[in-house]
């Protein structure tokens, strides 16, 4: 089983905290479009004729591409792929993109999850992250989602912003809560370099969170999240019972998937690679059938780590049975003896035969899984 991802890289506006790769160059979609559907074609046996699992439209902001749009992507991908066992087909949105006009379009669609970037419910913050919807739009988004017939609806939050405190996360959190949304993706603002919020951050326009406020943010949306019925399946993510993401549980477990589209990733298993992150670069390339791209051929030790950092951070930890099939008897001992000064205080557990970070873990997960590495001499 294996999975696609789509990116999507327009947007009507620039977030300030942004740092995917986007554009707000709109006026070439439909040659960008064109280009997307060829690499799709030209790239149907990357995944070595494995059934797709999962489709995902990323970006950007895929919500500003039209039904029309959306049907020249599905045809091509139906025509090239496998789909006969596909169960989740996941679209990327912005709250103020999602009229009822627009949703019963999506509706019509083969999407079955809607993701939702709302990032937080505070009205000067928005403003001040360059959002372009409101709270209300938010909130409303997600009701005429559900109206529309989706049972499957994600939001994302943001923490540690300017000027956040205690009380106003907890706000954000009981409205994420009161929504009755299936999963709830919520991530740490990170200032990237080269941001215009990293300038304003330079410029002391605004503070980023300390450590203490980062982590008391953590533990405050671990424990409502959970005691509103939620899994804290993976670091960042939770959702009601089985209703994880299956295409980003794809990346934490190994899966091959085929990322098309400029800065897309792809793993086939034994490979890594990366289209260029230029549109123009990217579009010329298929046009003269040569795709601008890197490769990453994978040693057993860069699998390795990859393996210790993705599988550590799910709910599903990392099994020993697994490590030991695929890197050998040596990295199995390797990981096990770095893993016993965690094990003795309890921030890592072995339960049947599979490593877990422990709830006390989860807080140093990234030193953890660190230790774990293989590191070359």
């Amino acid at each position: 089983m294996a999975g696609i991802y789509i990116h999507i890289p327009f947007c009507k506006t620039r977030c300030i905290y942004c740092d995917f790769y986007s554009t707000t160059r709109s006026e070439i979609k439909d040659r960008y479009l064109s280009a997307l559907c060829k690499e799709l074609q030209s790239r149907k046996s990357y995944l070595g004729n494995e059934p797709v699992e999962t489709i995902y439209f990323g970006g950007g902001t895929p919500s500003q591409l039209s039904r029309q749009d959306f049907e020249k992507i599905f045809s091509t991908i139906k025509k090239e792929f496998n789909l006969e066992q596909c169960s989740e087909i996941t679209l990327e949105a912005n709250p103020d993109d999602l009229s009822p006009e627009y949703i019963k379009e999506l509706s019509s669609l083969p999407f079955n999850r809607i993701s939702i970037g709302i990032q937080t419910f505070n009205e000067q913050t928005l403003r001040l992250l360059k959002r372009r919807h409101t709270a209300e739009q938010a909130i409303r988004a997600v009701k005429e989602c559900r109206l529309a017939g989706f049972q499957n609806i994600s939001i994302d939050l943001m923490y540690g912003l300017p000027g956040e405190t205690a009380e106003s996360w907890e706000a954000d959190l009981n409205q994420a809560i009161s929504l009755n949304v299936e999963h709830i993706s919520a991530y740490h603002l990170i200032y990237e370099e080269g941001t215009p919020l990293y300038k304003m951050l330079l410029k002391h326009k605004v503070e980023e969170a300390d450590e203490e406020s980062s982590v008391d943010f953590f533990a405050l949306m671990i424990d409502r999240l959970i005691q509103a019925g939620f899994q804290h399946y993976e670091i960042s993510n939770f959702c009601m019972p089985d209703k994880y993401s299956r295409h980003n549980s794809s990346y934490w477990t190994g899966k091959k998937y085929l990322g098309c589209g400029p800065s897309a990733h792809s793993f086939d298993g034994s490979t890594r690679q990366w289209n260029i992150s230029s549109l123009d670069q990217y579009i010329d390339g298929i046009e003269k059938g040569i795709l601008a791209v890197e490769i990453e051929k994978l040693s057993i030790t860069t699998r390795y780590n990859d393996f210790v950092i993705t599988s550590l951070r799910t709910m599903w930890g990392l099994p020993l049975n697994r490590l030991k099939e695929e890197f050998g008897i040596e990295l199995k001992q390797y990981c096990l003896d770095n893993a016993k000064a965690y094990l003795d205080t309890g921030k890592l557990e072995l339960r049947n035969n599979t490593l877990f970070l422990s709830k006390g873990g989860i807080f140093i997960s990234d030193g953890i899984m660190s230790d774990l590495l293989w590191v070359e001499d």
